[in-house]
């Protein structure tokens, strides 16, 4: 009888058959959604393959019972990866709620995790680019299928609230694994596999060759995972590495492990399904104070890095790590300059979901607020600084008075080390003699923090030139709108920053807004005052980071972020020997 596997991933799953389909009828399997997905990105309009909406009706009406229970069920065992190596067990994962998970996960030298990956490599670069992409499309479907448990995972390892932790851990992030693994396949069928090759001789019979081109992949690839979005951050990198013929360590934040488990776990049994190496995608966790990231980095094997966190660790990897093709997302000062808007209670109550969502733990929050020091002009008059400063402060009170709705938006803190310096910089501040135009405070339950606003003037460019990452906000005085959105793009240019935000009615200097932050590598938002916010960055249309400037130097997802994880080798022979 032939294995069956039934994925529940919304309209997209379905029932397929080992037997039945193999890896090419898994490929035209999933053709329709590969064909789209390539459509999508030509338009740029928007398309989800991946439902965000944690509904029974779309998951099944069990679907959020099951992923809870699934969860519970993982708490305080050892986490099993059949035939992962293994010669202990670690795990010391806390949820920002409160309770420790209890999880122990396989460990192994890195030496015995590199020599497996090396051993599965052949059979999986042997395989053609259409049979990586259909297996890599099931590996996501599955994911899909399991978006209610990962949630859960996410949520206790990251401090999102459940419903974010939904929609960012699961469909969100899904998506751009999508988007990776068609980028891929599109780049690398660019080139036909054969070809025959005649040029002309004159009267000489023509020179007639048969060409062939394969993919060759450039080695191992580590992925190294942040602890605020694991899965959303990692998977691109993952799956474009793997779609390209290359195998995977994937490396996860020691106190977000869970999440990537479950992924190498669901990755390495669509594998074994399909009769080829597990060992293709390993788990390479470790704990805090005894981090195995360097070494990893530096290991000749490691061709392929893939990193999201601090700017200061991105630059050691890059200067520690001249064997590999690396790919970063760091840090950045992400700005907003506020000139005018003809919308005053929709611009402050945007801009208090965009300061106040996961506590400011997103990469693309914004942080450093340019504001006139003689005020904008609104819908409601001309309103000065000090009372821009008090409306951003009262809409942020408002959005927060709901005790549920706080901690729907706010979620808890990934790490203490952010209450640390939300303090330090508090202190900082008023040992400088600025003002807290609105203080941070606690929620009800787990380890949280309310936004912290300062006022400042243009002066004090120590703190907010710098990243200060959490729930902080300055609110910076500059002479006019043109000095705040030079200061702005000059940020942008200097310290890096992967959005940045206007509010101005004047369509010339909007004009030359863009042009600015252009040049500075930096994707602009221009009035946003509805449900959509300067944090949110849309799969197949959004291309999150640009790569031009310190922020990071890889963009999702772009070709570049594909093309250099293989080369193409060629054979060619005259035809008829």
């Amino acid at each position: 009888m032939s294995p069956t596997c039934v994925c529940r991933g919304g309209s997209l799953g379905g029932i397929w058959r080992l037997g039945e389909a193999g890896m090419d009828g898994l490929f035209t399997r999933h053709r329709h959604l590969v064909e789209a997905a390539l459509a999508a990105q030509a338009t740029r309009g928007f398309w989800a393959p991946f439902s965000e909406i944690p509904s029974g009706k779309i998951y099944g009406e069990t679907a959020k019972e099951d992923g809870l229970a699934a969860f519970g069920a993982l708490r305080d065992k050892p986490f099993i990866l059949p035939n992962h190596p293994e010669t202990g067990r670690l795990g010391g994962e806390v949820s920002p709620f409160g309770p420790a998970l209890g999880i122990t996960y396989p460990v192994a030298p890195i030496d015995a995790l590199v020599t497996a990956a090396q051993s599965s490599a052949p059979q999986w670069a042997a395989l053609t680019p259409a049979q990586r992409t259909g297996l890599c499309v099931e590996m996501v479907l599955r994911l899909n299928a399991l978006s209610f448990t990962m949630a859960h995972a996410v949520t206790h390892t990251t401090g999102q609230a459940f419903a974010m932790a939904f929609q960012a851990g699961g469909p969100h992030a899904q998506d751009r694994a999508l988007e990776a693994i068609v980028t891929a396949y599109a780049d690398m069928t660019r080139t036909p596999d054969s070809a025959i090759w005649t040029k002309p001789q004159g009267k000489a019979a023509p020179i007639v060759l048969e060409k062939h081109w394969r993919i060759i992949p450039r080695g191992i690839g580590l992925v190294i995972g942040c602890q605020t979005f694991p899965t959303w951050n990692t998977y691109p990198g993952l799956f474009a590495s793997l779609v390209t013929g290359n195998p995977v360590i994937v490396k996860p934040h020691p106190a977000a492990i869970l999440p990537l488990a479950l992924t190498v776990s669901v990755i390495r049994d669509v594998l074994a399904e399909f009769r080829l190496p597990r060992d293709l995608v390993l788990l390479a966790a470790d704990q805090t104070g005894h981090e195995i990231t360097k070494t990893l980095v530096q290991h000749p094997a490691i061709s392929i890095i893939d990193y999201t966190g601090s700017n200061a660790f991105g630059t050691w990897v890059k200067n520690h790590a001249p064997q590999a093709q690396i790919y970063t997302e760091e840090a950045g000062v992400n700005t907003m300059t506020l000139a005018a808007t003809n919308d005053f209670a929709g611009m402050c109550a945007n801009i208090a979901f965009s300061l106040s969502l996961y506590s400011g733990q997103m990469c693309t929050a914004p942080q450093t607020l340019f504001i006139p020091v003689d005020g904008i002009d609104t819908d409601q008059g001309h309103k000065s600084f000090d009372e821009v400063c008090r409306a951003l402060a009262t809409a942020i009170d408002d959005l927060l008075s709901d005790p549920a709705r706080a901690a729907g938006v706010c979620g808890a803190i990934a790490n203490p080390a952010t209450l640390e310096r939300l303090q330090l910089l508090r202190e900082l501040w008023l040992g400088e003699g600025g003002t807290v135009v609105r203080e941070s405070a606690t929620l009800a339950s787990g380890r949280t923090a309310t936004p912290l606003l300062l006022a400042a003037s243009a002066d004090h460019t120590a703190l907010y030139q710098d990243e200060w990452f959490g729930p902080i906000a300055f609110l910076v005085s500059v002479g006019d709108a043109d000095s705040g959105i030079a200061r702005a793009a000059h940020l942008a240019r200097s310290k890096g920053a992967i959005t940045a935000a206007l509010y101005d009615l004047d369509e010339q200097r909007i004009n030359r807004a863009i042009d600015a932050f252009g040049l500075a590598g930096v994707n602009l938002s221009i009035n946003l005052t509805g449900s959509i916010y300067v944090n949110q960055s849309a799969a197949f249309s959004d291309y999150h980071v640009t790569g031009a400037n310190p922020a990071g130097n890889a963009s999702l997802t772009d070709t570049a972020f594909v093309a250099n994880r293989y080369r193409v080798a060629m054979w060619r022979r005259p035809t008829g020997v």
